[in-house]
């Protein structure tokens, strides 16, 4: 690499490195190197849930206590039986004292059950201290204050240590009498269910336990609960990730020595089992983790993410080696563009580490583990969009010079051309429309050509009989062909075609029925045809009396973005997508070992011109219109006419993936093969948009009915959604305002119109993986205007899809405060996940609006007379 090329390299890798570290940039906090005062304990493990009926082993209970030992001074407990009976005794072995707990419920039974085992180890162990008589129950709204005060009572009378009950700070308010049956007040006070931030929590901290101090004075304060949860999702201004944990815990344990404040730290050990019944957030509230491990420290600075550097190196490795080849073998691109796809690399390499390493950075549940394993290969696949996408920007915009550029030639008047048969296939289209084509066809300045109009499976006489009667008025040089009804679709019609060619013919023109055709597209392209090894010539589509109406308008820029963008781009390798009409092909090349046109396929265009490119022949691509079509006339015709394409599409891959992969033998360069598999890749794209859509409303549906199931999704995967979309949109106006002859307005029409797309091709892609046979749909032209209404049902699908997401983010907005960056994230997703139904909808609605104005209507090529006299007949060229 040149000098250039280092200096990239190096920059790239310095700023990944740079945003890495500004990203997991340490916090520095007041340090706490002393002994815990006291921590709220429950003792099940990781695979353990008191909802189950799991009990803990005297084994675990004791393992437990080995971590505390010499860290905390205390206990709490919750519960004095299912196994739970046995923690003073081994907390006793390890000199930590414990406030023992009595679960109480609306189970009397069980109440009853729990207050006799309390007594019995409050009297038996001498390291309980206190005890506390049912948890929130008030709070709960299990137990009335009266019926609270009996066990109160029950429980004084029996044990010689202070007795209390435990309630959130502001419920000993409400029920100033409670503290008549208590020795001292215990009072839960978690800042993170008040939607305090973290950086006011310490204050809310202290002002609520003054407030209840003043209300009682006399009576002891405990905070008997009081933490910050590690994960979950935001509530209103409290977000749980571990580095507020860690920065809640240490200041508030210094505060606490400060103050002198009497308090257990909610709590030991995460409980998974509480997901449950606190939601996304119960499970991370321990010092420990689950598998009592550490989750911070409690000294030095604090890192949200230890695992920083090692996703750096691994993130900048990933990026290494494509910019290295991209620097290395496209020395052409300007160096504005060689940065810009640099850094467009090293930001996907960088977000696919990010979520790789998800599992190792964050304690996923079984269900959010289950949801990684499928959203990273569909996240990579994006990315992959992306990458792609980028490259046809940069070396559109920033490449030096077009490596193949081809031109219309001015061949000689005397000079030699090949004969040219024009195959002109038709089914049920109105007779006037195929008239004004072969009217266009009659005036070509070309010395010798035929003309083989195939009419099949058109039930009705009446369409093709004037059609017939035209060809016969055209001269012989017209020939028209009725088949009834026949097999292969249109690739049935041109084989049939090449049947009935005159022997002479070297080239085979295809033109569909709806273009009016230029006088000089046969002599400007076929001189390409010299050259032995060139298999087929494209000129582009492009499309006639649009104007006036919008949606036929934003159809034709939707439709001139490929042909000025994507197939400018293929050409460069010699990989265009050959399509079935303004295109020539070489009849030896077609007719190649007897295979004619491919009737297994519904694009049987694009295959033609894949096996022809595999059997190394070359295709020029003239980027200069020979002619022009008509739109679709309504969005369902839109939608067909792309639904053919995208199953189509999958069709060949399905044939021809071998060939396509870069380590298989194949004629195909290593180019051509990127083209077709990049190509495509994006309608796959937008099959995963309806799996993240089904997959959204799922999601929604959880959050919103039981969301102590499930937690927002965590940004790592919705970011790069967000961003891959705003991509796909930043790279389509970039190229149109390059690229293509249109206004802004018209840009963004184009772009309204290729999103409105999206649901038809992704129901493509996914019948085209499971089926073989879906019917040929022909693209109907020259419709009359439907009603409104059905312009309505034409959109019918993307209707419903689109009020279900709008009713999923209505439902998180009322369900959740929008404040939540969380919630307001998700919110934002369903939102973008609903633009391609808007659009859908748009486009139905404007197809059936009337055009503002007449559309201009390029007048149809007269015809000549009947029996005009025929050209000499040229010899064959080679």
């Amino acid at each position: 690499m040149r000098i250039s090329g280092l200096f990239i390299l190096a920059a790239v890798a310095l700023c990944n490195v740079f945003a890495w570290a500004m990203l997991n940039r340490p916090a520095h906090e007041v340090a706490w190197e002393g002994v815990i005062n006291g921590v709220s304990y429950s003792p099940y493990t990781k695979f353990k849930s008191p909802l189950l009926g799991d009990t803990p082993t005297r084994d675990e209970i004791e393992a437990d206590l080995q971590v505390l030992q010499g860290k905390v001074a205390k206990v709490r407990t919750y519960s004095s039986s299912d196994g739970a009976e046995a923690i003073p005794e081994l907390a006793q072995k390890y000199a930590i004292a414990v406030t023992a707990g009595a679960w109480l419920d609306k189970d009397l039974a069980k109440n009853s059950r729990e207050i006799t085992s309390l007594i019995h180890n409050t009297r038996k162990h001498s390291n309980i201290e206190r005890v506390i008589v049912g948890n929130e129950a008030l709070l709960r709204g299990d137990l009335s204050v009266k019926e609270l005060g009996a066990y109160l009572r029950k429980v004084r009378k029996q044990v010689n240590v202070p007795v209390s009950t435990a309630e959130p700070w502001h419920v000993w308010l409400k029920y100033p009498e409670l503290a008549e049956n208590v020795d001292f007040i215990a009072i839960h006070i978690l800042p993170y269910w008040e939607g305090i931030s973290e950086e006011t929590s310490l204050d809310f901290v202290l002002d609520s336990y003054q407030k209840v101090v003043s209300a009682f004075p006399g009576k002891l304060v405990l905070i008997a609960e009081v933490g910050w949860p590690s994960q979950g999702n935001r509530f209103l201004n409290a977000r749980p990730t571990l580095a507020n944990e860690a920065k809640f815990l240490r200041r508030f344990l210094n505060l606490a020595q400060k103050e002198h404040l009497d308090y257990f730290v909610m709590e030991a050990f995460d409980q998974p089992w509480k997901r449950a019944t606190e939601g996304a957030v119960g499970p991370s509230w321990g010092i420990f983790d689950a598998a009592r491990s550490a989750k911070f420290a409690m000294t030095g600075a604090i890192v949200t993410n230890p695992l920083w550097p090692i996703e750096t190196i691994a993130a900048t490795g990933l990026a290494l080696l494509p910019i290295i080849a991209f620097l290395y073998y496209f020395k052409e691109v300007r160096t504005r563009g060689r940065l810009f796809f640099a850094f467009l690399v090293q930001s996907a390499a960088s977000l696919l580490i990010w979520t790789a390493f998800i599992p190792l950075t964050e304690d996923l549940t079984n269900w959010g583990t289950a949801i990684w394993c499928l959203l990273l290969p569909a996240q990579f696949a994006l990315l992959l969009v992306v990458l792609a996408n980028g490259f046809e920007l940069t070396e559109l915009l920033w490449s030096k010079h077009l490596k193949r550029h081809f031109a219309p030639i001015s061949p000689s008047r005397h000079r030699l051309l090949p004969k040219a048969s024009i195959h002109v296939a038709i089914c049920n289209e109105p007779p006037e429309m195929v008239i004004a084509t072969l009217n266009s066809l009659a005036a070509l300045d070309y010395p010798s050509f035929e003309v083989l109009v195939i009419d099949n499976n058109t039930k009705d006489p009446v369409l093709w009989e004037p059609v017939a009667a035209h060809c016969k008025e055209l001269g012989s040089k017209f020939r028209f062909f009725s088949l009834g009804k026949w097999p292969g679709y249109k690739a049935g019609a041109l084989n049939f075609a090449l049947q009935h060619t005159d022997p002479a013919a070297a080239v085979i023109g295809i033109v569909d029925s709806d273009y009016i055709v230029k006088s000089d597209w046969l002599r400007s392209l076929t001189p390409y045809f010299d050259e032995a090894d060139v298999g087929f010539v494209q000129a582009p589509q492009d499309h006639r009396e649009w104007q006036g109406d919008s949606f036929k308008e934003m159809c034709n820029w939707e439709y001139a973005g490929f042909f000025h963008i994507g197939m400018v781009h293929r050409n460069e390798r010699n990989a265009i997508i050959q399509h079935g009409t303004m295109t020539l092909i070489r009849k030896a090349a077609l007719l190649e070992e007897k295979k004619g046109w491919s009737e297994w396929c519904i694009c049987e265009d694009a295959e033609l011109g894949l096996r022809l490119l595999s059997q190394g022949y070359k295709s020029v691509y003239v980027n200069v219109n020979s002619g022009h079509g008509l739109t679709p006339d309504s969005f369902a015709g839109f939608k067909g006419q792309r639904f053919r394409w995208a199953y189509g599409a999958v069709q060949i891959l399905k044939r021809y993936w071998p060939s396509l992969l870069p380590w298989k033998p194949s004629q195909l360069t290593l180019g051509q093969r990127y083209h077709f598999i990049m190509g495509w890749l994006p309608w796959f794209g937008d099959a995963l948009q309806i799996l993240f859509t089904i997959a959204a409303l799922v999601w929604t549906t959880i959050l919103l009915l039981w969301p102590h199931l499930a937690e927002f999704p965590v940004a790592a995967f919705l970011l790069p959604t967000l961003g891959t979309f705003a991509f796909k949109i930043i790279h389509a106006l970039w190229l149109y305002k390059s690229k293509v002859p249109c206004s802004l307005p018209q840009r963004i029409a184009a772009a309204l119109a290729g999103m409105a797309l999206t649901h038809t091709i992704a129901c493509a892609v996914f019948k085209a993986l499971f089926t073989s046979n879906q019917p040929f749909l022909r693209t109907p032209k020259a419709e009359n205007k439907p009603a409104f209404i059905k312009g309505v049902l034409m959109a019918r699908e993307e209707l419903l899809i689109l009020i279900a997401l709008w009713m999923a983010c209505m439902g998180v907005a009322w369900r959740y405060d929008l404040h939540n960056p969380e919630a307001f994230l998700w919110a934002a997703v369903l939102v973008i996940l609903s633009l391609p139904y808007v659009a859908a909808l748009i486009c139905s609605l404007m197809s059936v609006i009337p055009p503002q104005k007449s559309a201009c209507v390029t007048s149809p090529v007269s015809a000549p007379p009947p029996q005009s006299p025929e050209i000499p007949q040229q010899r064959e060229a080679a």
